[in-house]
């Protein structure tokens, strides 16, 4: 089953991804990959899908048009509308569209993200093993860049739209961490005041990091304005020299020379991502040995 994809819309931040890059961090590219991974799995099952990569969509959706062929769509993620020529289908959802058939994703009511997996395979590069575009490094999917409308894209292979598929636990409470390599930094009196204190999600927020607003002024006595670069990871909590929080995202540069307080638990990063601005946020630690149990097992 071979189709041929027409983009006839897409907002900012669309982009071909898979599970990411991982290996290349020494050498400056960050592992890409979804922002929301526990959707972007759920979507693939959907769609019948044993392939790898897909298409991320942020707040506003996409259009596109089946010009040849057929293929098997699975979607998840936020909160999004989703309709076949004029008529709506269930979110999360999957169908077969043939040639001809407009699929048409509106601007979701709830998180930041979602993600359309195809039965077979989105027929882009592998670079460096992965399909996962890199607009930092300006690598993968196609021409290393967002989306955009008029890009044609062949998807190949062979897929069957399942049935429902058990949707991720809803966790509630605060975003858990661990307290990073910079914690001490830090004075212990801010550090206290730092975990029950409330964040909010500005809309500074893109592939590369989420801009925290610091509203009980935490940070604001914070006289650390740089440290000796080092490498940082997805989820780390970083303060900028003016005290402003960010949380780094998926393309998140390979060093910084901020310090990291802390850094957001893999099982609650899917989580945090889908965040959207305005939302309020508290942060509290736990031990490693939980969080990786957490990541182990699934639960989050």
């Amino acid at each position: 089953m071979t189709a041929t994809l027409v983009i006839d819309r897409a907002g900012p931040l669309v982009t071909v991804q898979d599970a990411g890059r991982f290996g290349y961090l020494a050498h400056g590219i960050s592992a890409s990959g979804p922002m929301d991974a526990g959707a972007f799995k759920r979507a693939g099952l959907l769609a019948g899908s044993g392939e790898t990569a897909g298409i991320e969509f942020s707040m506003l959706g996409l259009d596109l048009t089946v010009a040849e062929g057929e293929a098997v769509m699975g979607w998840d993620g936020g909160t999004f509308e989703v309709s076949i020529n004029g008529r709506t289908q269930s979110w999360p959802g999957s169908a077969l569209l043939a040639a001809g058939d407009r699929l048409s994703i509106s601007a979701a009511t709830g998180g930041n993200y979602g993600y359309l997996r195809f039965g077979g395979e989105i027929d882009v590069p592998v670079v460096m093993g992965s399909r996962a575009t890199s607009m930092r490094a300006r690598i993968g999917g196609l021409e290393g860049r967002a989306l955009r409308a008029g890009d044609r894209l062949a998807v190949i292979g062979d897929g069957e739209a399942s049935g429902p598929v058990a949707a991720r636990p809803r966790v509630e409470g605060p975003i858990r961490f661990v307290w990073g390599l910079h914690a001490e930094v830090f004075s212990a009196e801010l550090r206290e005041k730092f975990v029950p204190s409330a964040f909010r999600i500005s809309s500074m927020m893109d592939r590369m990091g989420v801009r925290l607003r610091d509203e009980t002024a935490v940070f604001a006595e914070a006289r650390i304005l740089s440290l000796v670069s080092d490498p940082i990871v997805v989820g780390d909590i970083q303060i900028l020299g003016d005290g402003t929080p960010i949380v780094l995202g998926r393309d998140h540069q390979p060093t910084g020379g901020y310090p990291r307080i802390g850094t957001i638990i893999s099982a609650d990063l899917d989580r945090f991502f889908q965040l959207r601005p305005n939302a309020e946020l508290v942060f509290a630690p736990v031990g490693t040995d939980h969080a990786q149990a957490l990541l182990r097992s699934g639960i989050a």
